[in-house]
């Protein structure tokens, strides 16, 4: 039985995740710091599941989560980044401590994570690692700076790990969606003009379905979307002062 360890799986994207490969015959083991909302989800999935609360910028408690999961279940061939965090605003209106909390949970959490499941990942006959990134990490994204520059950052540490870990067998792919109807998205006091123009036009099922694809995929980056794999493949065509001009007018 193949076994996913899916971080920030008690909403969202992550959910989507958990609920679609638990149908698809997977174990699916839950991450999250929301651990009230990590049990119900359990609940609901019943057999064939494992979960417990994490705060994956703890990188001790994320070790032991990894090992004692791998541990019950025989394995892991999966891990599934999924945790992130999300503000939006002007960036000088978004205080020091919060821009620092995205880099922290995006990046440092995702690093912990991915450390941690290397020793079981590299003894999986086929294992992946799984990357959310996003499209604001083509061209940096005003209103979203901070969690722009983190996913950025899990681009490139995607690319740099997809060339590093081919000697051990493991593939590393990121997914990269637009705006995603989640409630990190709902849940924004600041309205970024660049949804007004371009609307909301995927929900985490999709991404969800995105992931799914991935672990067979020899691809790198997962643009999800068509509007957004049409982007990327005009965005390689294109001068790239023609994308800023594009960013520029969406976030007026």
């Amino acid at each position: 039985m193949n076994k996913i360890l899916i971080t920030g799986a008690a909403s969202g994207i992550g959910r989507a995740a958990a609920q679609l490969f638990h149908r698809h015959g997977w174990h699916t083991g839950l991450l999250d710091v929301n651990g009230a909302a990590l049990e119900a989800l359990a609940h609901t999935l019943g057999e064939r599941c494992w979960w417990r609360t994490l705060d994956v910028t703890d990188a001790g408690a994320a070790q032991a989560a990894v090992d004692d999961y791998a541990a019950e279940v025989g394995g892991l061939d999966v891990l599934f980044n999924c945790a992130g965090i999300l503000r939006t605003g002007h960036f000088e209106e978004i205080s020091a401590e919060q821009h620092a909390l995205i880099m922290d949970i995006n990046i440092t959490g995702l690093i912990n994570m991915t450390l941690a499941a290397f020793p079981w990942l590299r003894e999986a006959p086929a294992p992946v690692v799984i990357n959310m990134s996003s499209a604001s990490a083509l061209y940096g994204s005003p209103h979203l700076a901070s969690y722009s520059a983190s996913k950025f950052a899990v681009r490139g540490l995607t690319e740099a790990l997809h060339l590093e870990w081919e000697r051990h067998g493991i593939h590393v792919c990121d997914l990269m969606p637009p705006f995603v109807a989640t409630p990190m998205l709902s849940e924004q006091s600041f309205r970024m003009p660049a949804m007004d123009h371009l609307g909301v036009r995927l929900d985490a099922d999709d991404v969800a379905r995105a992931a799914l694809r991935a672990v067979s995929s020899r691809g790198v980056h997962h643009p999800v979307g068509l509007s957004f794999r049409i982007s990327m493949w005009l965005e390689k065509l294109t001068p790239r002062r023609f994308t800023r001009f594009v960013v520029r007018r969406l976030s007026r």
